[in-house]
């Protein structure tokens, strides 16, 4: 199928498919005799993948090598897993960040004056700067 079909059945862009093509994401697999890009049935079930994954929170270069693994005849379950499991450590990282920001953000409004009255040049002085 064409670029544009493949595009119509996935959901995404033409100019997605063009840049997961560059990224080694989504080979296609051969060209038309007009040189346009065909892909296979089987580019669909990648582009689901990819799809999947990302939705997962895993960045291209991550599932560029789950994908690397399949291309090699094997399947990249273990690799996934490993992969999920960084990504729950990543997120449980970041909900700690944004716990300490979301305090910090409290202790800042806790004494808050909508009308203060200026000091020197501070530009807010509710911020002490």
């Amino acid at each position: 199928m064409k670029i544009g079909e493949l595009a119509a059945r996935s959901g995404l862009t033409v100019k997605t498919l063009r840049f997961y093509e560059d990224q080694g994401l989504l080979p296609a697999v051969a060209r038309s005799p007009g040189g346009y890009r065909l892909f296979a049935e089987e580019s669909m079930r990648r582009l689901e993948f990819i799809v999947r994954l990302k939705t997962l929170g895993l960045s291209l270069e991550e599932i560029r090598e789950c994908l690397a693994v399949h291309d090699r005849g094997r399947l990249p379950c273990a690799d996934i897993q490993r992969q999920l499991l960084d990504q729950i450590s990543r997120i449980d990282t970041r909900l700690r960040e944004l716990q300490a920001l979301r305090d910090e953000l409290q202790a800042t409004l806790r004494d808050w004056q909508s009308e203060p009255m200026r000091q020197g040049e501070e530009i807010c002085p509710n911020l002490r700067i």
